[in-house]
């Protein structure tokens, strides 16, 4: 749990006055909320442009996106140096990024990631922000939202549903039950799901045959609604997700069952994006959150849009460090999007850099280095390092990353959004601006998309990694040729590796030389439209942790939610 030794801003309408011990919800619970409707009016939305749920959430009408007649705004990524597993404050900064810049007049708006349960519940905990940079109501935002998670999930079992029920029914596609790779999903970290045998108990309860289960955000579903344009596209994409293949090799998909249309209709309310706000009342679209390693990692395209057709800047967020999160999110998002990214923020903190040197900062330095050089050089993007300061961090440690960046051409901040809230993210918000403004490059995607799937990998392994090769299992050489049969060689990859390290081995610390990438599997998510190579093995259904969260968070009798971070 954070623990906020600061003064209180004035977040409930008070002066200044200190605080101790105060934690993360507590600081949410004391902010003083404005109606949503006034937080729409800000982007110049009317009441009818949006739905509420409450007093605080609203999801917002898609035809806005074409009422609107302002130009698009400018838009900032906000990505990180390789993480350790508490995470180094990407939402956070996202958010006082955010209250930074309506401080000093822009308007501005986050968009960001819906938090899963199964994290909240299990070891990472919410995914709000935190201290004075966090976007409320945060209870409601962690817990069940405006439903969006529980829809993607039950639009993803009605497709296990009606494989089964097809297959009981005399199974006229022919599919073949040992090549079924549809899984069923959960919003919940549940280790016994990993592997089930379902159809047990004689003919009336379908065929036996082994499934299993994967987090709801790892689902397909969810991938497909946050690169979806239109409910025209949702749909389009949701037929063509291949659900298996038939006894003769033919590849199986969601439209051979007839159901899309049923499929879609389950995500009519949760394709619109969600308004809410942050502790100082700036606006903030939460929508979607993609499984960073199996899938992009960022929220939806739909409200990207939206918040730069609303405002002047936006913040937004992808999964895990720039390797990841900031390759697909160019690659995949702003590729299937159309979408032109202006300035990329990289956060840093001592503690990770200082995890990468195995206790020497100097040395994690090099980690950082990587990242600075993928964000100039391979994604061609002015860049910001913004070091999310820590009460623990020293004037000598600041001084020594400061110094690094400088020796490297990279503008570096001092953030203090979780301290401050949007004062302590001025001078990164100013440093992003002139960013901005004096950008000379022309942005590009970083692989030719014309390029096979064999050398995209190999391109993002040797350049963005480090790698010195790459190595392709047996099991990949039948996936290849039915991309080359299928002709999906022009799709983009999503790449499912570990965010421990640059590397595919989690071991493998700082800024790891001479190895090479080992690629076990491809999936196919062509209703997603990319292919995912997968290295090393990544688990689409966590585990709780031996003392999961789950057993600190309570509620009272008038309804107080305590424990949640």
């Amino acid at each position: 749990v954070h623990i906020v030794i600061v003064q209180l801003p004035q977040i409930i309408g008070e002066p200044l006055v200190p605080v101790s011990r105060m934690t993360d919800i507590q600081i949410a619970q004391a902010a003083k909320k404005e109606n949503i409707v006034e937080i729409a009016k800000r982007l110049g939305l009317t009441e009818d442009d949006i739905e509420q749920y409450g007093k605080y959430k609203a999801k917002i009408n898609l035809d806005v996106l074409q009422k609107s007649k302002r130009p698009n705004g400018k838009l900032i990524l906000v990505t990180a140096i390789t993480p350790t597993p508490a995470g180094e404050g990407k939402s956070t900064v996202t958010i006082g990024l955010t209250q930074a810049l309506n401080k000093i007049g822009k308007l501005s708006a986050a968009a960001i990631r819906e938090p899963s349960l199964g994290p909240v519940f299990g070891m990472k905990g919410g995914a709000a922000g935190g201290g004075y940079a966090q976007v409320v109501p945060m209870e409601d935002i962690n817990l069940h939202f405006t439903g969006d998670m529980h829809a993607i999930g039950i639009a993803h079992n009605l497709i296990s549903a009606c494989i089964d029920n097809h297959i009981n029914s005399g199974n006229a596609l022919g599919i073949d039950i040992t090549k079924i790779t549809w899984k069923r999903v959960v919003d919940m970290n549940d280790r016994a799901l990993r592997n089930v045998v379902i159809g047990l108990g004689g003919k009336a309860n379908g065929y036996p045959r082994q499934d299993s289960f994967q987090i709801t955000v790892g689902s397909e579903i969810m991938a497909i609604l946050c690169l979806s344009n239109s409910i025209t596209e949702l749909k389009e994409k949701i037929k063509n997700i291949v659900i298996g293949t038939s006894t003769e090799g033919k590849l199986i998909k969601v439209g051979d069952l007839h159901i899309e249309g049923a499929v879609a209709a389950l995500l009519k309310d949760a394709i619109k994006p969600n308004l809410v706000q942050t502790l100082e009342n700036t606006p903030v679209f939460i929508h979607g959150g993609p499984f960073a390693n199996i899938a992009h990692g960022c929220n939806s395209i739909l409200a990207t849009k939206m918040a730069l057709k609303l405002t002047d800047y936006v913040v937004t967020e992808a999964g895990f460090a720039a390797d990841l999160g900031a390759e697909k999110f160019i690659d995949i998002k702003c590729r299937l999007g159309g979408l032109k990214p202006d300035c990329a923020v990289i956060v840093a903190t001592v503690r990770a850099l200082e995890h990468h040197g195995k206790g020497d900062l100097k040395a994690g330095l090099e980690n950082l280095d990587k990242h600075i050089d993928n964000i100039k050089n391979k994604y061609k993007l002015p860049l910001v390092v913004a070091i999310n300061k820590f009460i623990t961090d020293t004037d000598e440690q600041i001084a020594m990353i400061e110094k690094f960046c400088n020796e490297r051409g990279a503008e570096v901040s001092l953030c203090e959004v979780w301290a401050k809230g949007g004062e302590g993210g001025i001078d990164l918000a100013e440093k992003v601006l002139k960013a901005i403004d004096n950008n000379k490059t022309e942005f590009d995607y970083f692989y030719d998309i014309n390029l096979t799937i064999r050398e995209k990998i190999e391109k993002i392994c040797k350049e963005i990694y480090g790698a010195d090769g790459v190595i392709f299992a047996p099991a990949t050489k039948k996936v290849f040729d039915t991309i080359a049969a299928e002709g999906l060689e022009k799709l983009p990859v999503c790449m499912s590796k570990t965010q421990k390290s640059i590397s595919d081995n989690p071991a493998l610390l700082g800024k790891p030389t001479g190895f090479k990438v080992t690629i076990n599997d491809l999936r196919l998510a062509v209703g997603a439209g990319f292919v995912i190579a997968m290295a090393g093995d990544i688990i689409d259904m966590p585990g709780l942790p031996k003392k999961p969260s789950a057993e600190v968070i309570d509620i009272d009798e008038n309804g107080v939610i305590s424990g949640l971070f």
